[in-house]
């Protein structure tokens, strides 16, 4: 089983692609949806939170995600403490993902891959990119945000330029018809490259 990183900025469009991979029949695993749902379901995730933020970080047992992005996003130390305390619980699902999957190839999207050494999981990793305007007009559109929080929240992970140099493929993300001839691409490489036939 090949293990096939996608990483990127805020903004970039990762998720898109990793829908489109899934339609495609490809499993894929969402790092970043999946750690949204295990700090609400996982008991003692969940305690640890608490432990670190305070029990008003939880609502009716589900975690305000808007006042606990407003506490992480300003403080860079808060937040290396938030993802130091959610990865091994978004880990340790990934392991049993894979225990449960038989196919050649999974992808595993992560918006913080090389910050959290996910990247070492991975055979394989992919940047998507996109110019930094794009980005937040995106993001802006997407969350209903005001574009200094989107600049804080860009601010906050590594650069695409620092991601790039450990990364083995880039694409651009900014016009969707291309991308998809992109990502088709980069699936031929990916089988000639893991000598996958099926």
């Amino acid at each position: 089983m090949i293990i096939v990183g996608l990483t990127g900025g805020i903004g970039s469009g990762k998720s898109k692609i990793l829908n489109f991979l899934k339609k495609k029949g490809f499993p894929c695993y969402d790092s970043d949806k999946k750690a949204k749902q295990l700090v609400n379901s996982n008991l003692e995730l969940k305690n640890k939170i608490k432990k670190e933020f305070g029990n008003d970080i939880y609502k009716l047992e589900e975690i305000d995600s808007k006042t606990l992005s407003n506490i992480v996003f300003n403080k860079p130390d808060k937040l290396k403490l938030l993802n130091s305390i959610i990865h091994p619980y978004v880990r340790n699902d990934f392991y049993e993902f894979k225990l449960n999957t038989k196919a050649p190839i999974v992808f595993k999207e992560s918006a913080i891959m090389f910050e959290s050494k996910t990247n070492f999981l991975c055979d394989f990793i992919v940047l998507i990119k996109a110019p930094i305007q794009l980005r937040i007009n995106r993001v802006t559109k997407r969350d209903l945000i005001d574009e200094s929080i989107v600049k804080s929240r860009i601010l906050n992970q590594w650069s695409d330029e620092k991601k790039a140099v450990l990364s083995d493929k880039i694409i651009e993300n900014i016009d969707w018809k291309q991308t998809i001839l992109l990502v088709e691409k980069l699936l031929v490489e990916l089988k000639i490259q893991f000598n996958i036939t099926d």
